[in-house]
């Protein structure tokens, strides 16, 4: 594995894209969620936003797992 790849694949991150589409709403729906509740633009949190994130979580948690395995596999080699 080369240091741009692994990298690339340490850096990469959950955006507001995904959330909201493993939700099945808007990215402006999620923006809205997260403004400030005393804000004018506030929205109550989409529901089933829990299992959306912890899904979201646990792939990407297995993706690092697997680049933590990979990185440990090359320096052995």
């Amino acid at each position: 594995m080369n240091f741009r790849k692994a990298t690339d694949e340490l850096l990469a991150s959950v955006t507001l894209e995904d959330l909201a589409s493993a939700i099945g709403v808007s990215v402006q729906a999620i923006r809205q969620a997260r403004a400030q509740e005393a804000s004018a633009g506030f929205r109550r949190p989409p529901a089933g936003w829990e299992a959306a994130a912890a899904k979201l979580a646990r792939r990407r948690a297995a993706q690092l797992e697997r680049l933590a395995n990979g990185l440990q596999r090359s320096k052995g080699a």
